[in-house]
C-alpha cells in the first residue's frame, strides 16, 4: 500500500477520481460531487488536489494554500475522500504534468479526472489538453448554464469518438484512455465566489 503527501493507495488497482482546483475555499458542492463520482463511477476513493496556485485563477483573492487545504479538510466528511496538496511536493502547476507525476508515483491505480461542464468548455486553454484526454479518463458533471456550450465546444468535438453514454460510466475506470462521459447532475447552489463575498469559509 502506497502512502504519499495524505493519500493512500491500495495495490489491488484501485479505481480513484481525482478532483482538482483551488478550493478557494471547499464547499458542499465538492462534495456532492465527490459523492456522486463514488457512487455512479464506481470509485474506491476521491482524492482532492488542492492546487498551488490555479494557472487561469491568478490574483489577490486566491488565499493561502494552507488555508485552501484546511477548508478542504473541514468539508470532506466523507471516509473514502483524501485532500492532498500532492502537487505542492511535486511541483507541478498544469494538470498534464501533475496526472504524468500520479502515473508514475502510483502506477497501480485507476484515476479517473473528475470536472464540470464549465472546465469542459475552458478546456482547451489548459496546457497540452489534449494530452489530458489521452493519459486519463474524464467523468464530466453537468452545471447549469455551461452543459450545452460544453458539449458542443471544441474539446467534446475533437474527442466525440470517445464519449461514453452515461449509463456505462461505471466502468470508465476501466476504459483506456481517451475515454469520457457527461453525466447529468441535479444542480447544487453551493459557489466558492458566494462563499467568498459572504466571508464564510468553513470552520477549520
Amino acid at each position: 500500500m502506497a502512502n504519499f503527501e495524505g493519500v493512500t493507495c491500495g495495490g489491488s488497482r484501485q479505481r480513484i477520481g481525482l478532483l482538482g482546483g483551488s478550493f478557494n475555499p471547499a464547499h458542499d458542492g465538492h462534495l456532492y460531487i465527490s459523492c456522486e463520482a463514488l457512487k455512479r463511477l464506481q470509485l474506491d476513493a476521491v482524492w482532492w488536489l488542492v492546487s498551488p496556485r490555479n494557472p487561469l485563477k491568478e490574483g489577490d483573492e486566491m488565499a493561502p494554500l494552507a488555508q485552501r487545504a484546511a477548508s478542504a479538510r473541514a468539508v470532506a466528511r466523507h471516509p473514502r475522500i483524501q485532500v492532498t496538496t500532492i502537487e505542492a511536493r511535486f511541483g507541478t502547476r498544469y494538470t498534464v504534468d501533475t496526472i504524468a507525476r500520479l502515473r508514475q508515483q502510483f502506477p497501480a491505480a485507476r484515476f479517473v479526472w473528475l470536472m464540470g461542464a464549465d472546465n469542459l468548455l475552458q478546456m482547451p486553454q489548459w496546457r497540452r489538453w489534449a494530452e489530458i484526454f489521452n493519459a486519463v479518463s474524464i467523468a464530466v458533471f453537468a452545471r447549469e448554464t455551461y452543459d450545452f456550450k460544453a458539449l458542443a465546444g471544441m474539446a467534446a468535438h475533437r474527442f466525440r469518438a470517445s464519449r461514453l453514454p452515461a449509463e456505462r460510466a461505471a466502468g470508465l475506470a476501466d476504459r483506456t484512455p481517451p475515454a469520457w462521459a457527461y453525466l447529468p447532475l441535479r444542480r447544487h447552489p453551493a459557489t466558492a465566489t458566494d462563499i467568498r463575498l459572504s466571508g464564510g469559509w468553513p470552520n477549520q
